[in-house]
């Protein structure tokens, strides 16, 4: 039997080949996990590198961040070339049938999931415009979520702006565009004191590499360096491991990072000084990697110590613990290092199934869970199972966990989320549900436990998830409906 460093080294290394770390059960129901927002990458090299090979395996290492599409953009000797597809990482590279068109000494790429605008093609990143000459000056990849998209592109389309796309971040885009003849860096700061929201960009023009974090650095951006003259930028420090760059620092929130043909190397300027970080917590209980370090804290290690805590919170015998299948793995095991109770992986999670199937009937659909995601029957049969997640949203892939479990002959099930209840939507890049459909919004934790049909259920509380993190100095929006920006809904900039 292994023992829990066993699986720690196991879970850890399951990412290293890019199975995504999402609990697949939740794709068949419509916003029944929070789902990811988008991963950005950028490399500047004041000589040309293989920024080809590099951009594919820093995307690749943020696959997990977005998979409805992705692409990049070159800069090469003055010009800017650019691919973008439906599709993962390595099926859209494989599509570039000429790579030395794609190594240059300057690349951006994005990781796409839909937030803000509708799932065609034109929303696709990077955003780029074009000259008089049709030819590429100015590519942006963006994470993040405006909250004021909609009234700046009425502003830029009564100015004469066209509009391509129907993305949140081609407002972005057109806002530095339109400034362009301040100078890159008074353009982006123009820009930065006109949008509000979440936002972590990387860009380029034809002659210089740029980024810059919105004014609470809620959505993540680091930055690394390879050598002395080849740096690079991501959402997670995973993306600079994939490249071989060692981590520099995290860009700081207000600031943009930049090239000027004058100096050498980057260049830092803070278009506000002491401004009021408020990451989003939810980073580390869900989205980022387990092997990503984010403002100074492990990932992995932060998840452990939420189910440390929340065993120290809510105790309960039971006779083994488990975790579903990714994120709830190390608060699982953390559960069982406080708690003394073993640790058993019995959910059995079939990675081999990407997209949900088509099938005709409810009856059909319910047995795709049992594809997706089965126990190890012989090891919960007659059982008092504690079961960790990460979260609950809807209530109903939780609910169909459950009569897995029951079917399967446990006894007792004792459930507990290591985030605390979800009462709202997140207006800042994450994609959740209406507060209607946020189950926590609209029942009692006893009431929800009648309904999953548990013996008991527990949330991780606000104070835990604090002292976890420990400050106060993240976005606990979806937790509190207190928000570090004024939010709305956002009526011009919703999917299909």
């Amino acid at each position: 039997m292994k023992d829990l460093q066993q699986y720690r080294e196991d879970y850890l290394n399951q990412f290293k080949e890019n199975t995504y770390g999402r609990n697949l059960l939740k794709t068949d129901e419509p916003f029944d996990a929070p789902a990811e927002e988008c991963g950005i990458f950028g490399l500047y090299s004041d000589h040309n590198v293989d920024t080809f090979s590099l951009s594919q395996f820093g995307l690749f290492a943020l696959q997990h961040r977005g998979q409805e599409a992705c692409g990049i953009s070159v800069m090469k000797s003055g010009k800017i070339f650019n691919i973008k597809d439906e599709g993962l990482v390595l099926d859209v590279f494989k599509e570039i049938r000429e790579p030395e068109t794609f190594m240059g000494n300057s690349a951006i790429g994005h990781t796409r999931y839909t937030t803000a605008g509708d799932k065609k093609k034109y929303n696709f990143q990077p955003f780029f415009a074009k000259n008089e000459y049709d030819q590429i000056i100015l590519s942006i990849a963006h994470n993040g979520n405006l909250t004021n998209a909609a009234e700046l592109k009425r502003e830029l389309e009564a100015e004469g702006v066209v509009f391509r796309a129907t993305s949140d971040s081609e407002v972005i885009l057109r806002l530095i565009q339109k400034h362009l003849d301040l100078g890159l860096r008074a353009a982006i700061k123009t820009t930065m004191e006109k949008i509000e929201g979440a936002y972590s960009v990387v860009g380029m023009t034809r002659n210089k590499f740029f980024a810059f974090r919105d004014f609470h650095g809620i959505r993540p951006l680091v930055l690394g360096a390879i050598d002395e003259k080849t740096y690079v930028v991501a959402s997670e420090s995973v993306a600079l491991d994939a490249v071989g760059a060692q981590y520099v620092r995290d860009i700081l929130p207000g600031e943009i990072i930049y090239t000027n043909e004058n100096e050498t190397g980057l260049q830092s300027f803070m278009v506000k000084e002491n401004c009021e970080k408020r990451t989003c917590a939810f980073e580390y209980i869900y989205f980022a990697r387990p092997d990503s370090i984010m403002e100074g804290l492990n990932v992995h290690e932060i998840r452990e110590k939420s189910g440390k805590k929340i065993w120290e919170q809510a105790p309960v015998e039971a006779d083994i613990v488990i975790g579903v299948p990714d994120s709830g793995v190390p608060a699982a095991i953390g559960f069982s290092i406080a708690s003394g109770i073993p640790f058993r992986p019995v959910l059995i999670k079939n990675r081999y199934i990407g997209r949900s199937f088509i099938v005709p009937t409810q009856e059909m659909r319910e047995r795709i869970v049992n594809l997706k995601l089965n126990p190890i029957i012989s090891e919960i049969k007659g059982k008092r199972v504690v079961i960790i997640d990460d979260s609950i949203v809807r209530g109903t892939t939780s609910k169909r966990l459950v009569k897995i479990l029951k079917d399967a002959g446990v006894r007792e099930i004792h459930f507990r989320s290591v985030s605390p209840p979800i009462i709202a939507p997140c207006y800042l890049g994450i994609d959740t549900p209406t507060k209607d459909d946020l189950i926590s919004a609209n029942m009692s934790v006893e009431e929800l436990r009648k309904y999953l049909g548990v013996d008991s259920l527990e949330f991780l509380s606000m104070a835990n998830l604090k002292d976890i993190l420990g400050s106060s100095d993240h976005c606990f929006g979806c937790f509190t409906e207190k928000y570090p920006v004024p939010v709305g809904p956002n009526p011009d900039f919703k999917d299909e």
